[in-house]
């Protein structure tokens, strides 16, 4: 790291640590102003802002406030999160202000860190207190120290245009390291993220990035073609893209969202992917006419629940330091009231997907059987069967469970449901 990409690094984590916006939202204004920057310098910050996130509980344990002393916490960062040596950046030190010294004290406290279950698994009291209420301290660790690690590129070839086995051969051409995903049959993953917004295949409509564990959601969902589909919160639509690809473009998909930015961002990767079966629509609630309309009339309906997305930590590590009990809550309130509406439309026979990316039980299990308790209309469907009759080797019993440690994926929750028949 140059003196000047450490400069912008501790610009960044300036703003970052005080956890007021989202990580990603902050980098991302910080590089368009800086527009200069050349691609390593904005790869070597963005690394390093984020492996301070991903290290906060050690930094912030010989760091009174980080974001104040965002060039020591910037240092830190790389120490810990990036396998540097102090004796690789000791150019980089400022001796009059005890820099060495701070960054060997780390080192010292390595095994003094390990005996703390906040440092050793890099989650905040409150998120450790909320876990042990359902998790051994063991599990807790695991879980803690797999998302810690950054994700992986996973990208799923949209079976319109190409087939698996054919997309990761042309892209291994270039990539050597791509390989199938293990679970998904769409799925191809790049263990070093290489950047493929520029690539042939990305630019055609082939591929388009999505997570493993999210791709496996969508194969719950079963659309089929000449169905009605909705994605009831559709954001900026990576698993409305795949239904309409599992329809075969044959169909109708209401996408509704009440972000008309996310919907906006959808627009461009529909048209990439050759899909016209998609229809996006702004709703300012889950209560907006423009729903009611489809009462009883949905083959198949997808809630992705706004949650607390505790589960995508290799992404967003810094979530887990702007959520709460209190906003926790909040969700699980929404989280009812969505699902409710989302019922509605289904029809007899039909199929209700209900899925979030927490690995909490208060935004998962226990909102699936509070939902079996308020609508006896509906009757729960086993997930591993659903996926074994897709011939993909997964049972985590009749919901899906994906955790980060075991299965190398974001931490995704499914439950499917389907409307009893009259």
């Amino acid at each position: 790291m140059t003196p000047t990409q450490l400069n912008h690094t501790a610009a960044v984590l300036a703003q970052m640590l005080t956890f007021e916006q989202p990580a990603d939202v902050v980098l991302s204004n910080y590089l368009r102003d800086n527009c200069k920057l050349g691609r390593n310098d904005r790869h070597e910050i963005a690394e390093t802002a984020f492996a301070a996130l991903r290290h906060y509980q050690k930094i912030a344990a010989v760091l009174r406030r980080p974001a104040v002393q965002s060039r020591k916490a910037a240092l830190a960062a790389l120490i810990l999160g990036r396998s540097v040596s102090i004796s690789q950046i000791e150019d980089l030190l400022n001796n009059a202000d005890n820099e060495k010294e701070l960054l060997s004290s780390l080192k010292a406290r390595k095994n003094e860190f390990s005996g703390y279950l906040n440092t050793a698994a890099e989650l905040p009291s409150w998120l450790i207190a909320r876990l042990q209420q359902h998790y051994t301290d063991e599990q807790i660790l695991a879980f803690g120290r797999s998302v810690a690690q950054p994700a992986p590129l996973d990208v799923r070839v949209n079976t319109l245009n190409s087939k698996r086995d054919k997309a990761l051969a042309q892209l291994q051409t270039d990539y050597p390291q791509a390989i199938a995903t293990p679970l998904a049959p769409h799925g191809i993953r790049f263990p070093n993220k290489p950047a493929l917004n520029q690539h042939p295949l990305f630019l055609d409509g082939t591929i388009e990035v999505q997570d493993e564990g999210s791709q496996l959601l969508v194969q719950l969902v079963g659309a089929k073609r000449g169905e009605i589909i909705v994605d009831f919160c559709a954001g900026a639509g990576g698993k409305t893209l795949a239904i309409g690809a599992q329809m075969a473009n044959k169909g109708r998909i209401y996408a509704f969202d009440v972000s008309e930015k996310r919907l906006a961002n959808l627009k461009p990767r529909m048209t990439r992917a050759g899909l016209t079966n998609i229809h996006p629509e702004k709703i300012h609630s889950e209560t907006d006419p423009r729903i009611t309309r489809l009462a009883g009339k949905a083959d198949r309906v997808l809630v992705d629940a706004p949650c607390s997305g505790l589960g995508t930590l290799r992404r967003n590590p810094d979530l887990k330091y702007r959520q709460s009990p209190d906003t926790l809550a909040s969700l699980q309130t929404q989280q009812q009231n969505i699902l409710h509406a989302a019922a509605e439309l289904v029809r007899a026979g039909g199929r209700l997907v209900y899925a979030t990316c927490s690995i909490l039980p208060e935004e998962n299990e226990n909102q699936a059987e509070h939902f079996l308790q308020t609508h006896p209309d509906f009757e729960l469907l086993d997930c591993s069967e659903l996926l074994a009759a897709q011939k993909i080797p997964l049972n985590t019993g009749k919901y899906l469970r994906l955790d980060t440690a075991t299965h190398h994926t974001d931490g995704f929750f499914a439950a499917v449901f389907q409307r009893k028949s009259a």
